[in-house]
């Protein structure tokens, strides 16, 4: 997602899964910049602790994106926390929606469509904030 909470691309696991291993099939799913159109890959990516390392790191700096990845082994207090919030928020918006607080889907093709539903209703939301 980008800085105001736009979510630029969503996927589904199983529950099982560790985020990381959506990684880059997350990265992949955002939209390419074609020329001309004016639109840009994020530069910087903010993850957890999970996300730390050198494989991680090194993939994203491959597409071009800089990794700012809490680090493994240090405090608490990360110094991420202005960063996470919008994306806490972000979360919590798609969670308004019933069928993704709870997954009532056996396959998860259906559950990937409602999820896209819920990003393109807060990506309205979020540009015409009059609607809600």
């Amino acid at each position: 997602m980008d800085r105001a909470g736009i979510p630029l691309a969503a996927r589904v696991s199983a529950a099982n899964v560790p985020d990381v291993v959506m990684l880059l099939a997350t990265v992949v799913a955002c939209p390419i910049p074609r020329y001309g159109t004016g639109g840009r890959m994020p530069e910087e990516l903010y993850a957890d602790r999970a996300y730390d390392s050198d494989a991680h790191e090194g993939l994203l700096r491959w597409v071009g994106i800089e990794p700012k990845f809490a680090q493994r082994g240090t405090p608490h207090g990360s110094g991420l926390g202005k960063h996470r919030y919008v994306v806490e928020r972000t979360i919590a918006a798609v969670h308004q929606n019933r069928r993704l607080k709870v997954r009532y889907e056996k396959r998860s093709d259906i559950h990937q469509a409602f999820l896209t539903l819920a990003c393109i209703k807060l990506c309205w939301y979020r540009l015409d904030p009059d609607r809600q």
